[in-house]
Parts: C-alpha cells; structure tokens; sequence
C-alpha cells in the first residue's frame, strides 16, 4: 500500500461546520474517505478554531483539456458559440495554440483539474469525449460519472447524437448539452427545437441558456429541467449572461467556468461574478455545492452529512454568515483542500494533516503564497502549465504515524 493511499480516522475539532441551514461549531468525524457519524477512539485529532469547514466545491460544467490553450483575440462580441467555434478555426493554426495542443492530453487533462483542485473544486463535471486518464486512481478530482450528453444542436459533428444520446440516458441521470448560447434567433429557438426532438424532461441539463427567455425559463422549471450557468464565458464571447435570479429560486441553476479558453480563471472568480449579477454571496456558493449535488444527481457530495465523500474546503472564519469568508477569496487565500480526507493542497501550518494521514508532501508558492502540495500532484511537467504555480524544489516530506507506518510495511 502506498502511502498517500492510507486510510485513517480522524477528529476536525474547533471549527464551524458549514450545513445547508448554516454553520454550527461540532467535531466533525472523517473515516477514511468518507464522513463519519462519530469520531471513533482512535480518531486522530485536527485542531481548526477559527475556520470553517465547507464541502469541497462542484464545478458542473468544465473542458478540462483546454485550459492552457491561449484565447481567441476578438473585438466584438459574437453572435452565438456556433459562430466563436468557425472563428477558432483560424485560430488553431497559431503557433501558441499549436504548441498548447501538442502536449498530450493526459497531462492537459491534470492540468484543468489541478487547477480546480486549486481553487476548492473536489468534483467536476466533464463535457468531452471521456479519456482513459479520468480514470487513474490518483487524478486530481473526483468526475461526475453517471450521466449522458451531446455537444450542441448544431455546429461540427463532435460527440454523441443529440436525440440518440438523450434516448440512452437513465432518467435517474443527468443529461447534458450546450444551449441557447447565444444572443440571436438562432439561440433564442433552440429549447424550442430540443423539444421538439424529445429531449426536455426532468433530468435535462442545459448548458448556458444565454438566449433564453421567460417562457423558456417557465417550460424549463415546469419539466424540472436546470441550467449551468457560466457567467465569465458568457460575457467574454457574448457580451451578455443571463439573469440568474428565477432559476435559482427555484433550486434549478448551478455554476460552471467552462474553461480558461473563454471564461474566468477559476470557480472561485465564478462565484465572485455571480455575486455581481444579483446573487447574495449564500445562493452563489449553493449553485457550487447544494444545487450542482442536486442537479447532477451526485448524493455523496455537496454537503458533509455522514457517508458523504470527505472533500473539504477550510477557510478563515470572519464570522457571521459563513459564505461571506468563501466567496470573493483568491485561490491562495484558501488555508486547505481535503479530497478523500487527505489534504491536497494547504497552508505549510496543515503539515500535521500531512503527517496524519501519511500524505507526502513538497513545498510550492501559489500566486506568491507558500503551500504544501501532496507530492503525487506535484509533476513538473503538470505544474509547468500552470501560471503562479511553483515548485519550490526540495524532496517530499512525510511523516507517518506509527499506526499508518505499521499499515504500510
């Protein structure tokens, strides 16, 4: 057994645990990889006053793979995606882009969800072609998994058929595709050609929603379908987003960035725009925990209920409403990032955690800010494709207790 692969109990005492009524000072109990109902006797304890303990963040929709290719330049606003994508052809023939597309996929795959990893994010939901690397034991993330999609009504022939993929989705299962992503008629017809292909039910999952309008979003709640709402790439390549405010009222948008290729940097600056287009900073975070878990039908996450996954986001407690010490934080300013119970990336005053649960660890500066970054995470040639991540070059460090050296013999 390695040891990062460790399984170990755990007692996180003196912090405010973040629950969908609120937050509430209680010890919270970790076995392994999942919450416990109660911390056992040989529960190793976590000291954290003065922080908050929030589930590990979603991101519903995300392109993985692109996140280090360089933007299309653009003076003006486009029309709709479809119109973006005929553009970037031209734009695939640069040399910065051809050299971006040249890495291999499997490194740009850990790259997008390293930098989600940085940012809170323990669970993403991907919009692509699935890679055999999404299922290497040690990927960064945890990935939504059971559910269906297609790309788009119209545009270049890439994934499933809309009307066969939707055919074989489970009910029980989310299904995805870009929609209405756009300002013109174009946009502004598509829920209406969706339905008429029998693909708007309940379990329907409409990314962007740009040019939607208020009968669309009436039909739209009315079946029980959601939209992904992604509000930097939205304005970026539209100029426009949608209003956030009727659907999420009704428990039926969640958040995505799409990727650097057209949005914000990270989830964490969503949540900051979602703020600026009429959310409190409580209903931004839930389209990032509550909602997505909700939405994507993923159970185990988006809250810290016993048997849920033990991905944790720990912040400094302002006080107050706890969301207001999360949203409008820059990534370095995050104290840690638990997946599976075993810190990722933290604070270097986390090394207990580190030690705890036999995590080998390396040194690195995020954005300028020191960290300790597990060491299976820490691949120059990952880290190399990500800005103000660096690799501070001495050996990893761990320290295991006895119990888990003993494990591990």
């Amino acid at each position: 057994m390695r040891a990062d692969s460790a399984a170990a109990d755990l007692c996180l005492r003196g912090a405010r645990i973040v629950a969908p009524a609120g937050a509430v000072h209680a010890p919270l109990a970790v076995h392994g990889a999942r919450i416990g109902a109660t911390p056992s006797a040989a529960a190793a304890p976590i000291a954290l006053p003065g922080h908050l303990v929030f589930p590990g963040l979603i991101n519903a929709h995300e392109h993985l793979q692109v996140n280090a290719v360089p933007p299309l330049p653009q003076t003006a606003p486009f029309a709709n995606s479809y119109a973006w994508i005929d553009a970037f052809a031209a734009h695939f023939r640069a040399p910065a882009v051809v050299a971006a597309l040249q890495v291999p996929k499997t490194l740009r795959l850990r790259h997008g969800a390293l930098k989600n990893l940085l940012a809170g994010v323990t669970c993403v939901a991907q919009h692509d072609p699935w890679h055999a690397e999404l299922d290497a034991a040690d990927f960064p993330v945890a990935l939504l998994r059971e559910f269906g999609w297609s790309y788009a009504l119209h545009g270049p022939a890439y994934g499933p058929p809309v009307a066969r993929s939707f055919a074989a989705t489970p009910p029980e299962q989310p299904w995805m595709i870009h929609l209405a992503e756009g300002t013109d008629a174009i946009a502004a017809g598509e829920l209406d050609e969706l339905a008429r292909l029998g693909c708007l039910a309940a379990n329907s999952v409409l990314i962007h929603g740009v040019g939607l309008g208020e009968a669309d979003i009436a039909r739209i709640l009315a079946c029980g379908a959601a939209v992904v709402w992604c509000p930097s790439s939205n304005l970026a390549l539209l100029g426009r987003t949608l209003d956030p405010r009727r659907l999420h009222a009704a428990g039926r948008l969640a958040l995505g960035s799409d990727s650097r290729l057209s949005g914000a940097r990270d989830l964490l600056e969503e949540l900051r725009v979602a703020t600026e287009h009429g959310l409190e900073a409580a209903h931004a975070l839930a389209l990032a925990s509550t909602a997505a878990a909700r939405i994507l039908r993923l159970r185990g996450r988006g809250h810290l209920a016993p048997g849920a996954a033990a991905d944790l986001v720990i912040v400094g407690d302002r006080g107050g409403d706890p969301a207001q010490s999360l949203v409008g934080l820059r990534r370095s300013e995050l104290r840690a990032v638990v997946r599976d119970g075993r810190p990722r990336i933290a604070d270097p005053d986390f090394a207990d955690w580190f030690d705890a649960t036999g995590v080998a660890a390396v040194p690195v500066t995020l954005d300028g800010a020191p960290k300790l970054l597990a060491a299976e995470l820490a691949d120059p040639a990952v880290l190399a494709l990500e800005p103000g991540l660096e690799l501070q070059g001495h050996a990893p460090r761990v320290v295991a207790s006895a119990a888990l050296q003993a494990c591990n013999a």
